[in-house]
């Protein structure tokens, strides 16, 4: 059945719903994402308006659960903003000598091309020294994709040559036209769904943060909020990564600036 158009007042609804859920800010021009991205689930359940699936929502954690899923997936590929990944195998080099393992957190890791990336680092840095990485999304269907690994053959061009061949496998039969991150460096890493707009659980102390293309969504007190949580996690000494399009500028006084979109918690 055909569906009414999502008006402004629905509009507002799924906005303030968004925020509240994820601390994510729909501006007026996301209206037509937000029609077109819900629009399948309305026909899925034969309902007449955006109003009447808002209310579905209220009732249907499923389909609540579907719904941030859909509106909150975002753009990411394998070694994306490569000066990052360069930044980390520099201190890799010039870190020597500890016994405990190295822990990374990718805060917003979506279908996993960012935590893959700093796994294939760590694994040609560190050699057969410790580490391991925690990669947290809201959505669970992103991360029940990057948990398995599987990603088109197409998505490898990012990838530096020999780590693709040392720490990839290239899919045959039923996997053809894919690759495959090898078993050795996903025992390594944690999937966990985490949002990152409320508390969160206990994780340890990291030594790296990743919180990179998601902060652009939040408004100015979302962003001091997140931020603060995720700096408790955060080693003395640790460094915290963000896009090159965004800035902690105003955000918090905790971090010193090392490289822009680069900041260290200091060590005492």
């Amino acid at each position: 059945m055909d569906h009414a158009p999502l008006s402004d007042g629905e509009f507002r609804q799924f906005r303030e719903l968004i925020h509240r859920i994820a601390g994510i800010s729909l501006s007026e021009a996301k209206k037509p994402l937000v029609s077109g991205r819900l629009s399948k689930r309305l026909r899925q359940h034969a309902l007449p308006s955006y109003g009447a699936y808002f209310q579905r929502l209220q009732r249907d954690q499923g389909e609540l659960q579907m719904a941030v899923d859909l509106l909150t997936t975002n753009e990411t590929y394998f070694f994306r903003e490569p000066k990052h990944f360069d930044f980390l195998r520099e201190r890799l080099a010039q870190a020597d000598g500890w016994q405990r393992p190295l822990r990374v957190w990718s805060g917003a890791c979506s279908s996993g091309e960012e935590p893959y990336s700093i796994a294939l680092v760590l694994a040609e840095a560190l050699g057969g020294r410790p580490w391991e990485i925690l990669a947290s999304d809201i959505s669970q269907r992103v991360l029940q994709q990057a948990s398995t690994g599987h990603y088109p053959l197409e998505d490898a061009s990012g990838i530096p040559r020999p780590l693709l061949l040392q720490h990839c496998l290239k899919g045959v039969g039923q996997h053809a036209g894919q690759f495959t991150v090898t078993p050795a460096l996903r025992t390594r890493m944690q999937f966990r769904q985490i949002n990152l707009n409320a508390a969160l659980p206990d994780l340890g102390l990291f030594d790296v943060i990743f919180l990179r293309n998601v902060m652009i969504y939040f408004d100015a007190d979302t962003k001091r909020q997140v931020v603060q949580r995720l700096l408790a996690h955060l080693r003395p000494g640790g460094y915290f990564l963000v896009s090159h399009s965004e800035s902690l500028n105003g955000i918090t006084d905790a971090l010193r600036v090392v490289k822009p979109s680069i900041y260290r918690k200091p060590s005492a």
